[in-house]
């Protein structure tokens, strides 16, 4: 909230979305979001693929959105048990298509023109602190993806 609130002035007015862990988005919501926006940001526990249901996606065309920043990855006692009474109902190679690699190539398929996302497990606090500069290096320098990639990347 705090990141948010810092760069609130540098959004555009059309900054929408879900904040907080009140209640989960449906689907719909999902599409929604995704199909109407030119950059996604998903911040949040374990999976994203996990979020979303996998066969609606793949059929999802999304080329307006120009970037998706995927800060996940993150997991406490209650998100694992969550991930894992959900992947029980799930095949291997299911479960496999929810791997970082696995879920930006399937967002490029759907028209994602860049995809920015963690690759391992990481903390709530990590995931903040690239979350800071991203907005920092995209917002307030202007710098572009690429740039900001190896500034995180340091």
């Amino acid at each position: 909230q705090e990141i948010l609130e810092k760069y609130h002035d540098l959004f555009t007015v059309q900054w929408e979305g879900v904040i907080g862990n009140i209640c989960a988005p449906s689907q719909a919501e999902w599409e929604q979001l995704l199909t109407n926006c030119s950059t996604f940001l998903f911040y949040g526990m374990e999976r994203f693929m996990s979020h979303v249901l996998l066969n609606w996606l793949v059929a999802m065309n999304i080329p307006k959105c120009r970037l998706v920043i995927l800060l996940d990855l993150v997991r406490s006692q209650q998100s694992y048990q969550r991930i894992a009474n959900s992947d029980l109902h799930k095949s291997c190679l299911h479960i496999a298509l929810e791997r970082p690699t696995e879920t930006a190539m399937l967002l490029s398929l759907t028209g994602v023109g860049s995809i920015v996302a963690t690759q391992w497990y990481t903390t709530l606090e990590e995931n903040a602190e690239r979350l800071e500069t991203l907005f920092e290096d995209l917002l307030s320098f202007g710098r572009t993806t690429g740039q900001t990639i190896h500034v995180l990347q340091k």
